[in-house]
């Protein structure tokens, strides 16, 4: 297998390797056709393989902040309290002051460590140990795994679809944070009011299953990259974006130079 290039979306070398049955080409929707272009942008991968419990904390970590960020909060966080087969056991008997410390650079630390804490205890409750939630989290049917990280306070769809993912490999989940519901919406991929549930599932309902991982980090990436909150790139000029054939732009006056979020739009319709 090829080098990863240094530009790698998909979260480290660990993740289940190149995926090899997804090739970019006509689409049948146009949500399709959006993944298959940001497939001739970026790398292509499978995902799946990482540890569930650790996933979860790490997506916990990611809530509202930066992957530069929550990064080190996470690296330090295993430093003191792994190894991740056995995180959960030492998380749930973590002081939470300093556990909150330890994750201080990922930002609401208080709020957060908290969260950890209850999920931690939570887990070796309802499976005993960390590897068997980890197991649960690989083996389990996606829909009882999901309902069941759903159940956990601190817990929302964004974080359960990304331990389906990321840890559980599973085709077909399209996590939805900001910049997915943003763009989403601004595309027309969405309805420009629908909530993350909603873009979820519209998404989910026009993507093949093999393809949902890779787009939702590649969506991000663009994101990041061309369609920002208030800068997107086709204010600059349409050829600036490599997806502005694809866009509906919704709530972005490319006359005027103004960007709303889609949910404005309707709302202003309704006047």
């Amino acid at each position: 297998m090829v080098d990863e290039p240094a530009e790698n979306i998909s979260g480290g070398p660990d993740g289940g390797g190149e995926i090899d049955e997804f090739a970019p080409g006509d689409g049948d929707s146009r949500a399709e056709a959006v993944v298959d272009a940001l497939g001739e942008l970026y790398w292509r991968k499978a995902y799946g393989g990482r540890d569930g419990f650790e996933c979860l904390v790490r997506t916990i970590l990611s809530q509202n902040t930066s992957d530069k960020a929550s990064q080190p909060a996470h690296d330090s966080l295993m430093d003191r309290y792994g190894p991740a087969d056995r995180l959960a056991e030492a998380l749930a008997d973590a002081d939470r002051d300093e556990l909150a410390e330890t994750i201080a650079s990922a930002g609401l630390y208080n709020r957060k460590s908290e969260v950890i804490g209850e999920a931690a205890a939570w887990a070796l409750r309802e499976f005993g140990s960390t590897e068997a939630f980890d197991r649960f989290v690989a083996d389990g049917d996606p829909s009882e795994v999901r309902e069941t990280l759903l159940s956990v306070d601190g817990i929302g769809p964004k974080t359960a679809d990304c331990v389906l993912l990321f840890a559980g490999g599973r085709g077909g989940v399209f996590p939805v944070d900001t910049h997915v519901h943003r763009i989403a919406r601004r595309m027309g991929l969405a309805p420009p009011d629908a909530d993350h549930e909603g873009v979820r599932e519209a998404i989910e309902a026009a993507v093949p299953p093999e393809k949902c991982g890779f787009g939702h980090t590649a969506m991000i990436q663009f994101g990041r990259e061309y369609c920002t909150a208030r800068e997107p790139a086709c204010l600059d000029d349409p050829e600036a974006c490599p997806l502005y054939d694809l866009c509906d732009r919704v709530g972005v006056n490319e006359f005027d130079g103004t960007v709303v979020d889609p949910g404005e739009t309707v709302a202003a319709g309704d006047d």
